[in-house]
């Protein structure tokens, strides 16, 4: 990779400002003092500007806990999204949300510029599980149970692939429901066919993943190599 577009994914600046950088001689590549963009940075290279030493990060992998009211897109006319949240933290970067919360949803949002981890982690195939935390206006009920580990038939005929649900709660209100695919509307649409209605929903876990209970509503972090292989380990 050219050192001009390596400091410009890495620093986190456009390439006019790698080549001001280049060019004032704040950018060192194993120690030597280089002024050139053309040069070739090879694996395992140490890139510094100003004597801070770079971490190439070839994609971007953020949890987010989405609070109720914002919009699991990367950009909107009218609503804030989740994008939005992470302000100009990664500006080289197209950032996206791999799967969608409703916007009166909240919780586990991942954020990613990865088409392929997107992809792999969305295909029906892959069953990579999602955890909520609902709250139904009506106590859970044995049809449920059971007619989720069925596989819920929806109004409109979708067939749905089995799914868990749980009760949490003492009076069977407030429930888990563990999914393996995802369609939409998917959750309230199959309490639906019960008579049910969801009044709050939460995503708390994609694939082995948790989402971190230190991060508040609208906060964000980056995730390790090894939180990213348990969502789809």
């Amino acid at each position: 990779m050219r050192l001009d577009k390596y400091l410009s994914e890495t620093a986190q600046c456009t390439r006019s400002e790698a080549k001001t950088l280049l060019a004032k001689g704040k950018v060192t590549v194993n120690g030597a003092v280089c002024k050139k963009g053309d040069v070739q940075v090879k694996e395992g290279d140490a890139v510094a500007v100003e004597g801070r030493v770079l971490c190439y990060q070839r994609f971007v992998y953020l949890m987010l806990n989405k609070p109720e009211g914002v919009v699991s897109a990367s950009t909107d006319k009218r609503d804030t999204t989740v994008v939005d949240l992470v302000g100009d933290a990664y500006p080289r970067r197209e950032l996206f949300p791999a799967g969608r919360l409703d916007k009166t949803s909240t919780g586990f949002v991942l954020l990613t510029d990865d088409g392929g981890f997107a992809h792999d982690i969305l295909a029906p195939k892959r069953h990579v599980s999602k955890t909520y935390t609902v709250e139904i206006d009506t106590p859970l009920t044995d049809e449920m149970v059971e007619g989720f580990a069925a596989g819920v038939t929806l109004a409109d005929g979708t067939a749905l692939s089995p799914a868990v649900v749980e009760p949490v709660s003492a009076d069977n209100c407030t429930v888990r429901v563990l999914l393996k695919q995802g369609v939409y509307h998917q959750i309230k649409r199959m309490f639906g066919v019960y008579g049910a209605g969801v009044n709050k929903l939460h995503r708390d876990a994609i694939g082995g993943l948790a989402l971190d209970p230190a991060l508040a509503p609208g906060q964000w972090r980056e995730l390790s190599d090894a939180e990213v292989a348990k969502i789809t380990g």
